[in-house]
């Protein structure tokens, strides 16, 4: 008899891979064509989209689905990234809200949403927080 570790279990259990892929791809399709932040992802990323969309399919699948796929350090590339701004989070997030809206259902959308708003924060404060509130 196996027993699950129920801190390993998806999120949710309609969630899978194909969701995350579709997800991912159609967020990043978005960044890259946006006005505000594409220029800096594309600046960043270059050539290197394949291999930076199969990065974020397993981060999501590690993050939704508990699978431990991926192996990074998202702190340190993201405070790395001289160009980032605070503000640069919040359309981060319009985007995703509205890719996940489009490619998943109404309830799947909202648990993405949520981890991303989480990450998002964290990422937000880990780069800019100085003592007395977030650095411009």
């Amino acid at each position: 008899m196996t027993t699950q570790n129920p801190r390993r279990l998806a999120v949710h259990p309609l969630i899978d891979e194909e969701m995350i892929r579709t997800l991912v791809h159609g967020f990043y399709a978005r960044i890259r064509e946006d006005e505000e932040i594409g220029p800096i992802f594309n600046g960043a990323i270059g050539d290197g989209w394949d291999a930076h969309l199969a990065k974020m399919c397993d981060f999501w699948s590690s993050v939704m689905l508990m699978t431990g796929r991926y192996k990074g350090n998202p702190m340190v590339v993201h405070s790395r990234l001289k160009t980032v701004r605070p503000e640069h989070f919040e359309r981060w997030l319009a985007l995703f809200r509205q890719t996940a809206r489009t490619v998943c259902p109404a309830e799947i959308a909202e648990l993405f949403i949520g981890r991303a708003e989480i990450i998002a924060r964290s990422l937000k404060l880990g780069i800019f927080y100085q003592p007395g509130g977030i650095r411009a």
